[in-house]
């Protein structure tokens, strides 16, 4: 389910040019408070049936880390009217494909059906939110699943706590600080009663939306929604905790053993702005001059003139509360790692100081324009997109408003970004490493 890999999912191939086309809507309220989007898309035989709710690892508390990924797998163990073992079952012998993640800030589960298969998803996504079984045997199977998880994923992977590494000294007091898998000793303390709780708490109307896209009759589907969803009592949302962190302004220098890595790896990790703010578009962009390609300058310099980097890349991790900007490196032989880090400081030191010129500003744009448009490119992304706007963003529009983000940006602002948030007194060193004998 959710995955992260050593470049974090950097950004894809550069393209020329993109054709951004509107994405049609309608958003209404049921009156129990559940908000629900529609997209009609009848390119394809196909409708997604989806539900992302507000609660995510920073929901948790210090003591029981790994709450809200737990849920992600108990809540596919069955309900009242679903069989334990049958979700899959249903879902594939209909034709259809189904899956959820986590993240720090949200849990989105989906069902994609052949588009006769509407009401299908329908009740099936209202079971969930309404009739779930959360019992012993769900609880102490879904342990096992989600600790070999972590142990293939995280444990045994190399770089595996990356993650966890940078978190926990960027973050003091945010539950940033924490992983969304958690740790496993605090679900193996939890109750039974706290599960029961969680879900209870964060699983209401209020707390969530529903979008439906791809090719279906509206009126049908509003009925269908009306019916299955309509009987889910009303909750209130729950309040959303508060936290502030202050300021990085100096330096932090730590470092983590590995028995899984041959190859020690530097990060300079900055903590930025949230992900609804323009500027976390701007750092966004700065990745790319940084790292994407191998026309990129940190590239070019650390692996193609220098040959002092088996890999270079950068990232801004963006989350609703904050952000984390990465930049680490693979050093080739005995490489020091102050040479590493004195790159990092001096190409960005670059940004700070001149322009990017017009040519560079170009192609950035019309990168982020074709991802733009490739991440709506089938009902799936649509989906997707258009839960995260409303439920994170609080503006859903912004599936159509992005790329004037994107375009408005200008050379000076990249220049002003980089001078505000990626300055070596704001930044944590981290030397990530292998484990010392």
């Amino acid at each position: 389910m959710r995955k992260f890999g050593l470049a974090f999912a950097l950004m894809g191939i550069l393209a020329t040019g993109s054709f951004a086309q509107e994405i049609k809507f309608e958003e209404y309220d049921l009156p129990n408070g559940l908000h629900v989007i529609l997209h009609q898309d009848h390119s394809a035989p196909v409708v997604v049936t989806s539900v992302m709710y507000h609660v995510g690892a920073k929901d948790e508390t210090p003591d029981r880390t790994g709450f809200a990924h737990f849920f992600e797998h108990l809540l596919f163990e069955g309900t009242q009217n679903i069989g334990r073992g049958e979700w899959f079952k249903i879902v594939s012998s209909n034709g259809g494909k189904n899956n959820a993640n986590t993240s720090d800030d949200r849990t989105y589960y989906y069902e994609v059906f052949p588009s006769n298969n509407l009401q299908l998803g329908l009740w099936m996504e209202s079971e969930r939110f309404m009739h779930p079984v959360i019992n012993q045997i769900g609880v102490d199977t879904q342990n096992e699943v989600v600790k070999e998880e972590k142990r293939l994923r995280v444990d045994n992977q190399p770089y595996g706590n990356l993650l966890k590494a940078v978190k926990e000294k960027m973050f003091t007091n945010h539950p940033y600080r924490w992983t969304t898998i958690g740790e496993m000793e605090h679900l193996d303390a939890a109750t039974l009663e706290e599960f029961q709780d969680f879900f209870k708490k964060f699983y209401v109307t209020k707390n969530a939306v529903l979008v439906v896209a791809g090719d279906f009759q509206k009126d049908q589907a509003k009925k269908w929604i009306a019916d299955y969803f309509g009987p889910i009592p009303a909750g209130e949302a729950p309040k959303k905790l508060q936290y502030e962190e202050a300021p990085i302004t100096k330096e932090i220098h730590a470092t983590w053993e590995d028995p899984n890595v041959q190859i020690p790896m530097l990060v300079s990790a900055y903590r930025t702005p949230s992900m609804k703010t323009r500027e976390a578009r701007v750092l966004d962009m700065i990745s790319t001059i940084l790292s994407d390609g191998k026309s990129s300058r940190l590239y070019k310099r650390l692996v193609d003139q220098e040959k002092k980097a088996l890999e270079v890349a950068t990232f801004n991790f963006s989350q609703e509360d904050y952000g984390t900007y990465f930049i680490y490196a693979l050093p080739v032989g005995e490489t020091p790692m102050s040479d590493l880090s004195k790159a990092f400081s001096e190409e960005i030191k670059k940004i700070q100081t001149e322009l990017i010129s017009e040519r560079e500003l170009e192609m950035i744009l019309n990168k982020f324009e074709n991802d733009y448009v490739n991440s709506n490119a089938n009902v799936e992304g649509v989906a997707h997109n258009l839960a995260t706007y409303y439920l994170l963003y609080k503006d859903v529009n912004l599936i159509n408003n992005e790329l004037d983000i994107i375009r408005s940006v200008t050379r000076e602002e990249i220049r002003d970004v980089a001078r505000k948030y990626l300055n070596d007194n704001q930044r944590l060193l981290l030397e990530y490493g292998p484990e010392k004998k």
